[in-house]
């Protein structure tokens, strides 16, 4: 008598028992990391370790080729993989019932591996997520298997509504259909206790005053924003700005419970410093453009906004650090986020004289979560990775001999000053213009040495002035215009900017790694 039913309803029903076992899993893991820490969750552990552990060269592209969805992107991977996992264990639980539910357990492992290695794991109840999830998938996986195929003598019993074919039909939908209920149930619970968890945070932020700066930013002269379609403002948005990081969950850190840690090498007095500390604090305010190092030349990361904070020189000094040219003996700044990322920073850069600061607000308004409220470091001329640590905790003063920051560890220069660069933002890649004068305009920047001029060149021809906007400070990027009389035809359209003091911007072209992109922007458009 068969005991089984056949191929063609048992795989379906056993990929079916896969992909419940898995939701169930991960319905459950959500729920405890809501309890313990939402980062601990297996997709932002397993995320998160991916990110840490990919070669260079693959994040550059999936930063140049997905931009600020390149975390999207890796979220999505990570779900097709678990996917595709919990098929196979699905089918492999129909003939092996133990392996396919070892196989959960084991999945389950790596993701608590993953969760307690992280940087800023917070102990062993970080693997509770995982392990938890992965015990309540792997017994869910057993039990639906197990309806698959009935014992002989209960297949014995002769056919009935409930074990057609000799399997346990009812019993399989009753608790199959049962786990999709309950885990749906499940992670909508842990998704709103996520969300409820951070509510303080987001309370905090709302209940930010910012105080009057004691230094405000210069006023804009006039001319600083040239009337051109198409060409970048002055000031970015802070919805329009770029967010490059490597947390797949933004952190949310309530401002009222917020410190930092000033400590290391050449402190003679260690701070800690609260949120209400920074605002009673001497606020300078200033406009200052940020690059990230991945921009490729022509990118969009880069942005220029009206930054308030505290300067960070200052508490430096409070807590009696030297710069190395005094005699300190810490040439590097390490910060820590709380989501464990580390940068270093020169300490002879910070404490030079320029407006590094511990910013609190961008624009007039607090800084938003998604970049690094409740404070952010941000210094002018270097790129960001190596000076504009988002949700900043603790500073340590040491030295590059000692400690290799993250990115260091990954290839990158240990020191990033802002190289000289320019961008063509109108017309735009292959786009089709009419015969006669076209506006050419873009922006230009070199933090902390300033823009002198701009030139342009059509096709081979020669270099050509471009009009410059207002200066607003070494520290910003200037916009820039030329007048083209466009002629019938397919043309390239380049650009070369001049820092102040008469270096050219170069026309070698290199990639990002290990110390920023270099080249000259150019565009292809056809005049008709």
């Amino acid at each position: 008598m068969t005991t089984t039913p056949g191929l063609a309803v048992r795989l379906p029903l056993g990929a079916l028992s896969g992909l419940l076992a898995g939701f169930a899993a991960l319905a459950v893991a959500e729920l405890v990391a809501a309890a313990v820490r939402p980062a601990a969750g297996p997709i932002t552990a397993v995320g998160g370790a991916a990110i840490d552990r990919t070669p260079t060269p693959v994040k550059d592209w999936a930063i140049r080729h997905f931009g600020e969805n390149d975390k999207t992107v890796l979220q999505l991977g990570i779900l097709a993989a678990l996917v595709v996992l919990a098929v196979v264990l699905g089918l492999v639980a129909l003939r092996f019932r133990r392996v396919g539910a070892a196989g959960v357990l084991i999945f389950g492992l790596v993701g608590a591996g993953a969760a307690v290695s992280r940087p800023d794991a917070s102990g062993w109840t970080d693997a509770l997520p995982s392990v938890v999830g992965a015990v309540a998938g792997a017994g869910l996986l057993y039990r639906l298997t197990g309806r698959l195929t009935l014992p002989p003598r209960a297949a014995a019993a002769g056919p009935g509504p409930d074990r057609a074919a000799g399997w346990d039909r009812r019993g399989f939908v009753v608790t199959a259909s049962a786990a999709a209920v309950t885990s749906a149930g499940v992670g909508l619970l842990g998704r709103y206790l996520a969300g409820h968890s951070s509510q303080a945070a987001v309370a905090s932020r709302e209940a930010v005053r910012l105080p009057a700066p004691a230094s405000p930013a210069p006023p804009l002269p006039a001319g600083v924003q040239l009337d051109v379609p198409g060409l970048s403002p002055f000031t970015t948005s802070n919805r329009a700005f770029y967010r490059v990081d490597t947390a797949l969950v933004v952190p949310k850190v309530n401002a009222r419970a917020w410190r930092l840690r000033i400590h290391g090498k050449g402190v003679a007095r260690p701070l800690t410093v609260t949120f209400e500390d920074l605002l009673r604090r001497e606020l300078i305010e200033r406009y200052i453009t940020l690059t990230c190092v991945s921009n490729e030349v022509g990118g969009p990361y880069v942005g220029n906004a009206r930054w308030l904070g505290a300067p960070l020189s200052d508490l430096l000094r409070e807590a009696g650090v030297r710069p190395p040219s005094r005699g300190g003996p810490a040439d590097q700044l390490v910060a820590r986020s709380v989501d464990g990322m580390t940068l270093g920073t020169p300490v002879e850069d910070v404490m030079d004289g320029r407006d590094a600061m511990l910013a609190v607000g961008m624009n007039g308004q607090p800084l938003p979560f998604t970049h690094g409220f409740p404070v952010r470091m941000v210094v002018p001329g270097l790129y960001g990775y190596v000076s504009a640590c988002k949700w900043i905790e603790d500073i340590e003063l040491t030295t590059f001999a000692d400690f290799e920051p993250y990115w260091v560890k990954r290839t990158w220069a240990r020191e990033a000053p802002v190289k000289t660069q320019s961008r063509v933002d109108t017309p735009k890649p292959l786009s089709r213009s009419r015969a006669g004068t076209v506006t050419v305009a873009g922006v230009a920047w070199a933090q902390h040495r300033g823009i002198e001029r701009v030139q342009v060149r059509i096709d081979d021809g020669p270099w050509q002035e471009a009009e410059l906007a207002a200066e607003a400070s070494i520290d910003t990027w200037r916009q820039w215009s030329f007048p083209w009389r466009a002629t019938p035809g397919s043309h390239t359209i380049t650009a070369r900017a001049t820092e102040r003091g008469g270096r050219v911007q170069t026309q070698k072209r290199t990639g990002t790694v290990p110390d920023g992109a270099s080249g000259r922007p150019s565009v292809v458009v056809t005049v008709e």
